[in-house]
């Protein structure tokens, strides 16, 4: 067997191989940057209050309307309320923008936006639940397991 030259059919061929695959890794590794900008990851209240929610990214946050906390501004579309998880957490979400027709106090409601230092979540998006049997299964997660903690430290919620 001789090494030496590589006949010009297998070198062709090793450059197209190489080439197919160097361009399926970086299709690959566009697809996964595109993937993990545009991933907003849900947290409950009680984790946001923990603080294992991040700064300053763009987050979900869910849960159910504090009666009496709808603060509407007298001049612009400014809003604000609380959201609670049944339990002690509350978190406050701001809002610019008319709100869903299905908004209320006590409904279960998700807000997309960006946590600002003060726990405050600036939301750019505010979705309600859509009929009277309907729970986002997060929200109806993070309450499940409100519920639990609650009866096994021997509080009602």
């Amino acid at each position: 067997m001789k090494f030496g030259k590589m006949k010009p059919q297998r070198r062709n061929r090793l450059m197209i191989v190489g080439l197919v695959v160097l361009s399926a890794g970086a299709a690959v590794s566009l697809a996964l940057t595109a993937l993990n900008e545009n991933i907003n990851l849900f947290y409950s209240p009680e984790q946001i209050v923990r603080g294992e929610a991040p700064r300053n990214t763009l987050i979900r946050a869910g849960g159910m309307v504090v009666e009496n906390s709808v603060k509407r501004s007298t001049t612009d579309l400014q809003v604000s309320f609380l959201v609670s998880d049944m339990a002690a957490s509350e978190v406050m979400i701001s809002y610019v923008g008319i709100l869903p027709d299905l908004f209320r106090e006590g409904q279960g409601v998700i807000a997309r936006g960006v946590l600002n230092d003060q726990n405050v979540l600036i939301a750019e998006e505010v979705l309600a639940k859509h009929d009277e049997t309907y729970m986002p299964p997060e929200i109806m997660q993070t309450l499940a397991e409100s519920k639990a903690k609650a009866e096994k430290n021997g509080t009602s919620l």
